[in-house]
């Protein structure tokens, strides 16, 4: 495994939640990190602001950019990463985290929710992955790696909500494809998800209180995320990783550590049988 000290790490979605964590785990390797995301300025209900996470990585041990971006806008995209590459003389990461739920029925999807949905988890995975890769191909160990689950082709995962299913299983299409295309570059293109729902303002908002309970933290995609990124990129590309699988790998045997109620029943996340 290699180290992340001085490498450049480019996060979408990074104010609060799993993006937070990431950067702040890459930091205390001596990561330099590229916070991004729409809040400048504190929300009413959320934690977080793609300030304050740049002042709590440097405060890990790493560097910070803080750039305001809305994944939605093509033109955005393209400028945030030149302005990440001019910042920090390159890009060597690219994490796609940046997304969007919204667990309805089809009769109850309104068309601006499946808009959302498509535009923050397929469209921009595709379109930061686009802009991003010419400077990865400069980099000594690219990676891309999209918080998106293995493709699961069961209709028992598209009937409840089609909409959200497609827009996240349409990331992991895009990652396959990277992966494949760009392998002669060495550019590693993988796919994490969590063995069980992770306690984000996403599960707080959208399952009950007791799903909340029976969640992980964070740090644990987080640190996940981390032994992927440390891997020679040339022999790691092309993977649906499971937290705790790529966690089990490494060693680690305690994960209690990571859960919200210590000793009580976990939660499967979505798309995994």
């Amino acid at each position: 495994m290699s180290s992340l000290r001085d490498k450049t790490i480019f996060i979408t979605g990074s104010s609060r939640g799993i993006g937070r964590e990431i950067a702040l785990r890459c930091a205390r390797d001596g990561a330099k990190v590229v916070i991004t995301g729409k809040t400048a300025e504190q929300h009413a209900k959320l934690p977080g602001t793609i300030y304050s996470v740049a002042q709590e990585v440097v405060e890990a041990g790493g560097q910070a950019l803080a750039i305001q971006l809305d994944v939605r806008d093509e033109a955005a995209i393209a400028a945030a990463v030149a302005q990440a590459a001019a910042h920090f003389g390159g890009i060597d990461v690219l994490v796609n985290n940046a997304s969007a739920i919204y667990l309805t029925p089809t009769l109850q999807t309104p068309v601006r929710r499946l808009d959302l949905m498509w535009d923050v988890n397929m469209r921009a995975t595709f379109l930061a992955s686009q802009a991003c890769i010419p400077y990865l191909k400069n980099s000594s160990n690219p990676h891309i790696l999209a918080l998106s689950p293995p493709l699961n082709m069961q209709a028992k995962w598209f009937a409840p909500h089609v909409a959200y299913t497609m827009s996240k299983f349409g990331m992991s299409m895009v990652m396959l494809g990277l992966a494949q295309e760009f392998a002669a570059d060495g550019i590693a293109c993988n796919c994490l998800w969590p063995r069980t729902t992770i306690a984000t303002a996403a599960i707080e908002f959208n399952f009950p209180e007791a799903i909340l309970r029976a969640s992980r933290q964070p740090a644990i995609v987080a640190d996940a995320a981390f032994v992927i990124l440390s891997r020679d990129s040339r022999t790691c590309s092309e993977n649906f990783f499971i937290d705790e699988e790529v966690l089990r790998a490494e060693g680690v045997t305690d994960f209690e550590r990571y859960a919200v109620s210590p000793g009580g029943r976990l939660f499967n996340d979505l798309f995994l049988d």
